[in-house]
């Protein structure tokens, strides 16, 4: 089925072109999301016609996607979560959790403009692709945590396992010094004293 793009779609095309798609993506995405129109006679006039408002709107919604880029990029958010011991999360980071980080942070992000390449399932932090426009990304970072406190050691650079490695190392450390202290004071009471 072919269709004329009214905006750029990735990995298909720029606004104006006339591309070929499987009628369903056409039907239940492009044509649905006003990304498109079938690509008739009467429709190739009227998106002539209509070319330069379409042109005005794009770079108009673009340079507030690039303000809003500008402020967005490299900003980290605190997700709390739920987890084991181990670090793996009771389910999954999804992209409303993202949208919702983000909105809580002063930002306008809807869920659908977040894209998580991989499941978030574990603690720590997470690179995530905001696409504000079509031709407008930025990264966000996603500090997923069970407390702020953890929150804000993950975000000095260090995990909860490694504070929890160094804190049982401590731990041993004291009770190695303990061991030493007792059995010296054993050691004292088993040598015969000389009165001289």
């Amino acid at each position: 089925m072919q269709v004329i793009l009214l905006e750029r779609v990735a990995k298909l095309g720029q606004m104006g072109d006339v591309v070929d798609v499987r009628p369903g993506f056409a039907r239940n995405y492009l044509l649905r999301q006003g990304k498109a129109l079938t690509a008739s006679e009467a429709n190739i006039k009227s998106f002539e016609n209509r070319k330069a408002q379409l042109e005005a709107q794009n770079l108009e919604t673009r340079k507030e996607a690039e303000a809003l880029g500008e402020r967005l990029d490299g900003q980290q958010f605190v997700v709390i979560r739920q987890a084991s011991d181990g670090g793996a999360l009771y389910g999954s980071v999804t992209p409303r959790d993202a949208a919702d980080a983000a909105t809580e942070g002063g930002f306008t992000v809807s869920r659908k403009q977040i894209v998580i390449a991989r499941p978030i399932k574990e603690l720590g932090l997470h690179t995530v692709h905001v696409s504000l426009h079509p031709e407008v990304e930025v990264t966000i970072t996603l500090n997923v945590a069970r407390s702020p406190e953890e929150a804000e050691l993950q975000a000095s650079g260090k995990s909860i396992q490694e504070q929890a490695a160094e804190e049982q190392a401590a731990a041993d450390f004291e009770i190695a010094e303990l061991f030493d202290d007792i059995g010296g004071a054993a050691g004292d009471d088993d040598q015969p004293r000389i009165d001289g």
